[in-house]
């Protein structure tokens, strides 16, 4: 159970146009969102930074930016983002067998040598404290503009928060993350805090 519950149905309301819009982007009104309805003008512009980070007018392949996410949330020990963009990378045409073999994304074929450098950056970026090298955007740069690797610390950055907001909240868990994470991350995965 959240630390925190969902606000009101009256601060509901207030940002009803923003839950829809959440909702017609990931299939689900996420909870960590409810929560953050809380404080309207936290939300709107958390949406606001996540629209500019992951929205349409994004650089990087919308699949990549998820397995990015998944990467540092793992790195991180988020569960709850985990399971949120393991079930992302997927409704955006990544594999199951990709998504089940992110953490071999350093020796698996499935993974490309650019994909590589973006997941070995997040997982060093994720952790505490950050591993992140010059060597790890030597890499970046054979592969990404320089554009393309401020999307990938954007994305890298944008999820440290959701890891540290979900994971401090015990934010629960919606059916359709819950249900993907359970069937395709079985390397250890544990809904744990957020069920």
């Amino acid at each position: 159970m959240a630390h925190l519950e969902s606000a009101n149905s009256e601060q509901l309301a207030d940002v009803a146009d923003e839950l829809a819009l959440a909702a017609a982007v990931m299939g689900f009104e996420p909870n960590s969102l409810k929560i953050m309805a809380h404080r309207p003008e936290i939300l709107r512009g958390f949406m606001a930074l996540s629209a500019s980070v992951l929205g349409p007018d994004a650089k990087l392949e919308p699949g990549l930016r998820q397995m990015i996410a998944h990467i540092v949330s793992a790195a991180a020990g988020c569960n709850y983002c985990q399971a949120h963009t393991a079930h992302g990378a997927h409704e955006r045409g990544v594999a199951n067998e990709k998504i089940e073999a992110l953490w071999s994304y350093e020796t698996d074929a499935q993974f490309s040598e650019a994909e590589r450098a973006a997941l070995s950056l997040a997982q060093a970026a994720g952790a505490v404290p950050n591993r992140a090298t010059k060597a790890h955007f030597e890499a970046l740069g054979v592969h990404f503009s320089e554009a393309e690797i401020c999307e990938i610390v954007a994305v890298i950055s944008t999820f440290g928060f959701l890891n540290r907001w979900n994971d401090t909240l015990a934010t629960e868990l919606e059916d359709s993350p819950l249900a993907y994470a359970e069937s395709h991350l079985l390397a250890g995965w544990k809904p744990d805090r957020h069920k």
